[in-house]
């Protein structure tokens, strides 16, 4: 008994075999407690990589789709735009400058229009004065002479003839070069020999009376015009007044602009009591030169080349000038009013 006792409690190998085996699955306990949390740690850090990349595919597809509608849209928008281009250029080339022409000449005409009427109203008498009428120098009937005398007729043609070395004088001085400063009422532009050569024909064949052919604008039938009343001006001074004619606003804007630049006029001297008077009805011009003759002063009519008729009542008058246009003018002119 007591050698069994001893031999237990005296056996060191057996002691330590248990506690080795007691460390060992302490040991692996702690191992598998330290596996557990990693393999989870792992598998939690798998998962968000995996949504990172699904949400990156989306937002680069949706920007693939996004950029290719947007090409689609330019390419479409380029179109159009080509469209609209070649709309412009086949259907309103050209047309915004003479669209601008009318407006301004349109505007010229009503603001001188406006000045005028303004200063007539500040000449109106508030006081009615008697009505004085005087007859006519066209009604008047001379009586027949009894006595047989010879009388006579100068031509027309020689009606011009003694201011003949002033008039070629004046034709000179158009030729050479303008002179930009020279005083109003004289011309400040230079004329072709084809111009002066009309000039001459009006003055010294037709005697100051006829219809011209136009020089195929309005722009230089007003600088053929000028020219004519810078000559006039010579002869008779302020005696004489000019009576423009044309039925429509812009054409009258155009005269004016162009007289206006070309013998150094301001606004004032287009006016009823001025050197230039516009007109859009023939008898309106009959009336004033009617007036003019009365007071002993002489109208020079000048008819648009754009009238296709003169009244034969302003063939009375002993200056006036008719411009004829040709039918192509005249059909452009109306296409552009």
């Amino acid at each position: 008994m007591t050698n069994t006792k001893v031999s237990n409690n005296n056996n060191p190998d057996k002691e330590s075999i248990t506690n080795k085996s007691i460390t060992k699955a302490k040991d692996n306990e702690i191992i598998k407690n330290k596996t557990i949390p990693n393999k989870k740690v792992t598998s939690v850090s798998k998962k968000p990589s995996k949504s990172v990349d699904d949400i990156s595919n989306e937002i680069f597809s949706e920007l693939i789709s996004k950029k290719i509608s947007l090409v689609k849209e330019i390419k479409d928008l380029e179109t159009k735009k080509n469209e609209l281009d070649k709309d412009i250029e086949s259907n309103f080339k050209g047309q915004s400058d003479n669209i601008a022409k009318r407006v301004k000449g349109f505007q010229e005409y009503l603001t001188g229009s406006l000045q005028n009427l303004s200063q007539n109203v500040e000449k109106l008498e508030l006081v009615s004065q008697p009505i004085v009428v005087k007859p006519s120098p066209l009604d008047e009937k001379k009586e027949a002479s009894n006595k047989n005398e010879l009388v006579t007729v100068p031509a027309l043609s020689e009606t011009f003839k003694p201011d003949e070395k002033l008039i070629r004088s004046c034709f000179s001085n158009f030729i050479e070069q303008p002179d930009f400063y020279s005083e109003p009422w004289k011309l400040r532009r230079s004329l072709d020999s084809s111009d002066i050569e009309v000039m001459d024909d009006w003055f010294f064949n037709m005697g100051g009376r006829g219809s011209l052919e136009s020089r195929g604008s309005r722009q230089k039938n007003a600088l053929l015009s000028a020219g004519l009343i810078s000559i006039l001006g010579e002869l008779y001074g302020d005696q004489f007044q000019t009576l423009i004619l044309a039925s429509q606003p812009e054409r009258l804007g155009e005269w004016r602009r162009v007289l206006q630049d070309s013998l150094g006029l301001t606004r004032d001297d287009f006016g009823p009591n001025s050197g230039i008077v516009l007109f859009e009805r023939p008898e309106a011009v009959i009336e004033r030169a009617d007036r003019l003759e009365a007071n002993e002063e002489l109208p020079f009519i000048i008819v648009d080349a754009a009238e296709t008729s003169v009244e034969i009542p302003i063939l009375q008058f002993p200056l006036w000038l008719a411009l004829a246009g040709s039918n192509d003018e005249i059909y452009d002119d109306l296409e552009l009013n």
